[in-house]
């Protein structure tokens, strides 16, 4: 095995944390990819609602 293949991957020169390198992208590109990110975060923020509902019925039923 190589040890090379468990270092975790950089991103692009210019890249952000994300790996996408706003230089190269357009206007509309990085509109677009905005746009997925907002559409992304209200999914997370749907699963963490919907673990915290999930932890909060267990935390009942184990309280009684």
């Amino acid at each position: 095995m190589d040890t090379d293949d468990l270092e975790p991957m950089k991103p692009p020169s210019g890249a952000g944390a994300m790996g996408k390198d706003f230089d190269e992208m357009s206007i509309e590109a990085i509109g677009e990819y905005i746009t997925e990110l907002k559409d992304e975060i209200v999914r997370a923020e749907a699963a963490v609602k919907t673990k915290q509902a999930a932890r909060m019925g267990a935390d009942a039923f184990f309280k009684s």
